[in-house]
């Protein structure tokens, strides 16, 4: 059996189509050998029903490619087995005694690094994932062991700076000896990193269908587009040679501009539509790409507002046209609902930089991505969210003026917006979704 040298938080769908399938790559090329450990960060998860599955599964790429159709599918083994420290807690510690792990990597959403700061040492487990992965470091550093590369892959802006942020926030909140905290710095190489491909995940629709392909029944079942990039600052090629197995992988010493382009583009152009698009009666992001007004609106969001605000180069406009005929790949079922999961973090992050340097740039609200805020507290007011509950009860009561006032869920001060986003929230409660797209889409933007 293969060692053991990857800690992955994370079970969902994103981690087994991105990073587990590179993985499964390395060892199927004979140019790295090595097995991933599963860590289910939260206390309701998926590791049992990957575990009765020996934690295999078969993932599908589908996509476009060169003017190709291409449909393939892998049954993915790189995963020995998962840990789940709700129910096993010393077992999952006991991941710090093995010198080999070399590599940790997580996806928690972007709400998953966090410090609440009122978490103890002595939690069985800690509930943060950051405060988690300080049980298992200070174990690691009680052993005298070395230290992990950790790659985050939570889309928020310097994710790995912010994961050590709050390791050493814990380690001082719990009074940990200095040296642990010098063992973190010196010990461990923390990289940000970026990655881009769309995960269907678990495609429902399909599932009996390709079961009968594949001859059983696999319910990690995974899907995912063909286009693949990751951009990891650090050099690890040598312990990790994903260039060298013909990954669309780049190592370097800045991460930043790729970021900005993917997140505000990608990632900003799914949150500001999917949230209006699912009040307006469409499930999935194809049906949006077929659908005239939504189209129209998504693309005023990417070519109107954000690539002029990113500075409108062509690169910029090139992925804008390329993110279109990603989101248009007919093989993609990619449910309006899931892309929804935690919209408020998802929206801090995504949309809300490029409303407020578009206003500060060109001296006024950019209507669409304004528009897409009131769309959020619209959405929020009924049973389809899924967040935390206490984002989930205030949202659905709190006033349009209280929601954009909560810097908490913002980090700035919201206060200028109000009067734009209550004239768009009054419009879609109440005259809905059509004629406020049609309000919407007439509206010049001043750039």
């Amino acid at each position: 059996m293969s060692t053991e040298k990857v800690i992955q938080f994370g079970e969902g769908g994103f981690l087994r189509g991105f990073v587990d399938y590179f993985l499964h790559k390395l060892n199927e090329k004979g140019v790295w050998e090595g097995k991933v450990v599963i860590v289910q960060p939260i206390e309701k998860g998926m590791c049992d029903t990957l575990m009765k599955q020996n934690c295999e599964y078969n993932l599908y790429l589908r996509g476009i490619e060169e003017g190709k159709t291409v449909n393939e599918r892998t049954r993915i083994d790189v995963i020995s087995r998962c840990v789940n420290p709700y129910t096993d807690f010393e077992e999952y510690l006991k991941l710090a005694e093995n010198p080999d792990f070399r590599f940790i990597i997580s996806n928690t959403t972007e709400a998953g690094i966090e410090f609440p700061g009122t978490e103890g040492k002595d939690d069985a487990p800690a509930r943060s994932y950051p405060a988690k992965l300080t049980q298992l470091l200070f174990r690691r550093f009680e052993l005298g062991l070395p230290g992990f590369i950790l790659i985050p892959c939570e889309l928020i802006d310097d994710n790995a700076d912010h994961l050590k942020d709050c390791i050493l926030k814990y380690a001082s909140l719990w009074k940990l000896p200095a040296e642990f905290s010098e063992w973190i710095n010196k010990e461990n190489d923390f990289c940000n990193s970026l990655v881009d491909r769309i995960v269907t995940g678990y495609p429902k629709d399909e599932a009996e269908e390709l079961w009968k392909e594949i001859g059983y029944e696999d319910h990690m079942l995974d899907t995912a587009e063909i286009f693949h990039l990751w951009v990891i600052g650090g050099h690890h090629e040598d312990e990790l040679p994903l260039v060298k197995a013909g990954f669309h992988v780049v190592w370097t010493d800045d991460v930043h501009p790729y970021k900005r382009r993917k997140v505000r583009i990608l990632n900003g152009g799914h949150t500001s539509m999917v949230l209006g698009a699912y009040l307006y009666g469409l499930t999935t992001v194809g049906e949006c790409l077929k659908d005239e007004t939504v189209s129209a609106f998504l693309k005023k969001c990417i070519f109107d507002e954000i690539v002029p605000t990113l500075g409108n180069s062509e690169t910029d406009i090139s992925f804008g046209k390329a993110v279109l005929e990603r989101f248009s790949n007919p093989f993609i079922k990619h449910q309006l609902l899931s892309i929804a999961l935690n919209s408020v973090s998802k929206f801090e992050v995504r949309v809300l930089p490029t409303i407020l340097e578009y206003r500060e740039k060109f001296g006024a609200w950019p209507p669409a991505l304004t528009f897409s805020m009131a769309a959020l507290i619209a959405f929020y007011r009924t049973d389809a969210a899924n967040d935390g509950e206490e984002i989930m009860a205030f949202m659905k009561e709190a006033s349009v003026r209280d929601i954009l006032l909560k810097k908490e869920y913002w980090k700035t001060d919201l206060k200028e917006m109000i009067p734009e986003v209550e004239r768009w929230y009054n419009l879609i409660e109440k005259r809905g979704m059509k004629e406020a797209y049609a309000e919407v889409l007439s509206q010049k933007e001043s750039t």
